[in-house]
């Protein structure tokens, strides 16, 4: 299974970036999420957030929130009014990469794939990973080199082998897919 959840794509950052603050809801200060985690939801099992804005970073502690509609909405300590929540509109929500839960053998974070030279069972280099989406069926591994390379994310079928110390993903996709 591969696990949806950041946006940063620099393994050697402490931190990461879990989605943003997207705009305002209601009257007493809650804000819309866009979320970056697998399921939309899962940000709010983080119940300190930093807030990323123009360089400037503060610190929020999760009150409550839920899914609303395709999104979330959070009601974050301190912020009452909606004048208040519109200033954070844009704002990164970030953790430290420590406070993200341990996977299981054979699980992996999206962030840790990106970037990785990806090569078939023969030694031909396809690429490097340039990000990944969802579809309903499977993910799906995007790989750019001398051309975009769609290849979908079935273990043991096409992806044979993921090795984040070499930074390397070896498929058995064919060249001329």
């Amino acid at each position: 299974m591969l696990v949806v959840t950041t946006s940063s794509t620099d393994k050697s950052e402490k931190d990461i970036t879990l989605g943003y603050i997207s705009g305002v809801y209601g009257l007493k200060g809650m804000v819309k999420v866009y979320s970056y985690t697998g399921t939309r939801e899962d940000i709010l099992k983080y119940k300190t957030w930093r807030l990323v804005k123009n360089g400037k970073t503060s610190v929020y502690n999760l009150e409550a929130g839920r899914k609303h509609g395709k999104g979330v909405v959070a009601k974050l300590d301190t912020i009452d009014d909606p004048d208040a929540a519109a200033s954070l509109i844009n704002a990164n929500i970030v953790i430290s990469r420590d406070d993200l839960p341990r996977l299981p053998k054979g699980e992996f974070y999206w962030t840790d794939l990106i970037g990785l030279e990806v090569f078939n069972t023969e030694g031909k280099f396809y690429g490097k990973v340039d990000h990944l989406f969802e579809t309903g069926a499977n993910d799906v591994v995007v790989v750019k080199g001398d051309r975009e390379i769609l290849i979908p994310f079935i273990k043991d079928d096409y992806i044979k082998e993921i090795d984040l110390e070499k930074g390397t993903i070896l498929v058995d996709w064919p060249e001329e897919f």
